[in-house]
């Protein structure tokens, strides 16, 4: 297994070094930058390149879609300190074929490794968890029905309840009814309160279904 290691930090690298020659991993080059991990690919035939994420110039992710555009053989693994799902998710897409944070173990490393190398994928437990909560964020009022989140919806965009009753085919009664059960869930007395609160977390009718 031949490795080429990239990060800015010339101390990490070292102590990276020093780790895959315990696992008996080959490193053939070291680059402290994107560009210079996009040029050493090139030229230093590694198996996989150990990428960090966050490094001046060209970043982590950017370097990791060239070197798999231009080396599709060469398998990248990102070990980086970002745990933002978006970066996760566009290191991901970039081609990479593993995530883990700094901070891994040796063997959660060299279990990486040994994925990457055979053609597989390996993405640490937190940074998996970190993904989930990354495509599915937490509703904001979840002690609300899907019934009452389209009627708070359409509430925030200014309709009436005559409306409302028209566009979810609905009396207006039971629309009345559903709009008190929202004030009573959501602590509050008023419609414009509720369509504040409802704006606050970023509830603007998005949900509803369009009249």
């Amino acid at each position: 297994m031949k490795v080429l290691l990239c990060d800015d930090h010339p101390v990490y690298r070292d102590g990276l070094r020093a780790l895959f020659d315990e696992l008996g991993v080959e490193v053939v080059a070291e680059a402290a930058s994107g560009e210079e991990a996009v040029m050493l690919a090139a030229a230093c035939e590694a198996d996989i390149v150990v990428m960090d994420l966050s490094m001046p110039g060209m970043g982590g992710v950017e370097a990791t879609r060239r070197i798999v555009a231009e080396h599709p053989l060469v398998r990248v693994l990102a070990l980086t300190m970002v745990d933002e799902p978006a970066t996760m998710l566009a290191a991901l897409r970039a081609g990479a074929s593993g995530y883990l944070l700094k901070g891994a173990g040796h063997a959660e490393i060299r279990a990486a490794l040994d994925a990457v190398e055979s053609g597989g994928m390996t993405i640490a437990p937190e940074v998996a968890q970190g993904l989930r909560a990354g495509l599915h964020p937490p509703q904001p009022f979840p002690q609300l029905t899907p019934r009452e989140r389209d009627v708070l919806g359409l509430m925030s965009r200014g309709r009436t309840n005559e409306h409302i009753a028209d566009v979810l085919v609905l009396s207006v009664k039971t629309v009345r009814n559903v709009v008190s059960s929202i004030f009573r869930k959501l602590g509050v007395t008023t419609r414009a309160q509720a369509v504040a609160a409802a704006r606050d977390a970023g509830v603007d009718g998005a949900e509803a279904p369009a009249p």
